[in-house]
C-alpha cells in the first residue's frame, strides 16, 4: 500500500547489533591501550595489574625501605666526612702546641705571653670546630644533633670552664704544679652546669654516652654508629686514667682526647711570662704536653675508626643499590607495559575501530532503508 513503512527485519537485524557490540569491545580496548601508551603502566590500580598485583604489593614497600636506608647512608657518610675534616684541623692545632710546648722552657719569658695568646685563639677555634654542622646537623653532638655541642663557642674564654682553669693556673706559684694540674683536671672532667663547656646532653659520662650512641639504620634491624660526641671518644675506648706525669698529680688523661685538648689549650692560654721562673712551671708544662701527646694519638685512632665505618657504609650502600635495582626490575615487569608492543597494538586497534565505524555506517544506511516509504 502506498505510503506504508516496511518494518520487516528491523528488530531482528542481528548482524548490526553484533557489530555495534564488537565495536564497543574494541573501543574499550582502545581506551585501555591509549591509557597504557600515555602512562606506561599496565593498569592504574592494583586490580588493573592482574597477576602482577601481588609482585607490586610485595616489593614496593621493600624498595621504599631500601631507598630510605640509602638516603640514611648518604646523610651519615656526609656527616662523617665533615667530622673527619674538623678532627684533622683539631689534631693539627693540638700537634702545633705540642711542638711549641717542647721548647717553651728554653725561650724568652716574654714569648710565653705570645704562646698563651695563640692558645686562647686556638681554644676558641676548637670550640667552633666542635660546633661544625652538615645540613643543619651538629656532627659532634651525639644524639642531640639539633643543639650545638659547645654553646656559645665564641664566648668560651668567659665561660666557667676557662675562667676556673685560668684561676687554677694563676695560683701555680702558691699551690705547686701537682695541685694546679689536679685542679685543671677536675674542671676538664666535670659535667656540672657552669663548669662543663659542653651542652647538657654531652655533659654526662662517657659510659652514658656510649649507652645512647648516634646510630643510622642501614637495613632491617641493622644500624651503624655514625658520629663522635665532642665530650667523649667515639669509636675507640676511653684513654687510660691511671698514672701521672707529675708526682702527686692527676692522671695523664681525662679519658677523652677532646677534653684533654681543651684542658691543655686552656692551661697554656692561662700561662703568663711572670710565671716562667716559678718552681712548678716546668712540671705543669710537661704535664700539659704529655696530655696533648696522648690526645693526638687517640684522635688519629678515632678518625681512622670513623673512616673504617664510612668505608663499610659505602659498601653497604652499594649492596642496597644493587638489591633495589633488582627489585625495581621485577616491579617493572609486573607494572610496566612493553611500549613498542603497546604502540603497535594501539595502531592496529585504531585501524580496526575506524573500519568498524565505517561498516556500522554502511549497515545503518542499509537498515534505514527499511523505514522508508514503500514504492507505489
Amino acid at each position: 500500500m502506498s505510503g506504508s513503512i516496511t518494518m520487516t527485519g528491523v528488530t531482528g537485524d542481528a548482524a548490526l547489533t553484533r557489530l555495534i557490540q564488537n565495536t564497543q569491545t574494541v573501543h574499550t580496548q582502545l581506551d585501555k591501550l591509549t591509557n597504557q601508551a600515555s602512562t606506561g603502566l599496565i593498569g592504574d590500580t592494583y586490580a588493573g595489574l592482574g597477576t602482577g598485583a601481588p609482585v607490586s604489593l610485595n616489593l614496593r614497600p621493600q624498595i621504599a625501605n631500601l631507598q630510605t636506608w640509602q638516603n640514611n647512608v648518604d646523610a651519615a657518610t656526609g656527616r662523617m666526612s665533615v667530622a673527619q675534616s674538623s678532627l684533622t684541623q683539631i689534631q693539627s692545632i693540638a700537634a702545633d702546641f705540642y711542638a711549641q710546648l717542647n721548647n717553651v722552657q728554653g725561650i724568652n719569658a716574654s714569648a710565653v705571653d705570645s704562646i698563651a695568646a695563640s692558645a686562647r685563639d686556638a681554644l676558641n677555634q676548637v670550640a667552633n670546630l666542635l660546633d661544625t654542622q652538615d645540613g643543619g646537623v651538629y656532627v659532634f653532638a651525639g644524639q642531640d644533633t639539633s643543639n650545638p655541642p659547645v654553646p656559645g663557642p665564641d664566648n668560651i674564654l668567659s665561660s666557667g670552664f676557662y675562667t676556673q682553669i685560668n684561676t687554677a693556673v694563676g695560683n701555680l706559684a702558691a699551690n705547686g704544679a701537682a695541685a694546679t694540674a689536679q685542679a685543671t683536671y677536675d674542671v676538664a672532667t666535670s659535667n656540672a652546669a657552669g663548669t662543663s663547656p659542653f651542652s647538657a646532653w654531652l655533659s654526662q659520662s662517657s659510659a652514658a654516652l656510649r649507652a645512647s650512641p648516634s646510630l643510622v639504620q642501614v637495613g632491617q634491624n641493622q644500624s651503624e654508629p655514625t658520629g663522635i660526641p665532642a665530650s667523649a671518644n667515639g669509636l675507640i675506648p676511653d684513654l687510660a686514667t691511671t698514672g701521672s706525669s707529675i708526682s702527686g698529680g692527676p692522671p695523664a688523661s681525662t679519658g677523652s682526647y677532646m677534653r684533654d685538648v681543651l684542658r691543655a689549650l686552656a692551661t697554656v692560654g692561662s700561662l703568663s711570662s711572670t710565671q716562667a721562673n716559678d718552681a712548678g712551671f716546668s712540671d705543669l708544662v710537661q704535664d700539659t704536653r704529655m696530655s696533648l701527646s696522648a690526645a693526638i694519638s687517640a684522635m688519629a685512632q678515632d678518625a681512622g675508626a670513623l673512616g673504617n665505618v664510612q668505608s663499610s657504609l659505602i659498601t653497604t650502600q652499594s649492596r642496597l643499590s644493587d638489591t633495589q635495582t633488582a627489585l625495581t626490575g621485577q616491579v617493572s615487569s609486573a607494572e610496566d607495559v612493553d611500549m613498542a608492543a603497546t604502540l603497535s597494538r594501539l595502531s592496529l586497534v585504531q585501524t580496526q575501530m575506524q573500519a568498524s565505524y565505517q561498516l556500522i555506517s554502511t549497515l545503518s544506511g542499509l537498515s534505514l532503508a527499511k523505514f522508508l516509504p514503500a514504492s507505489a
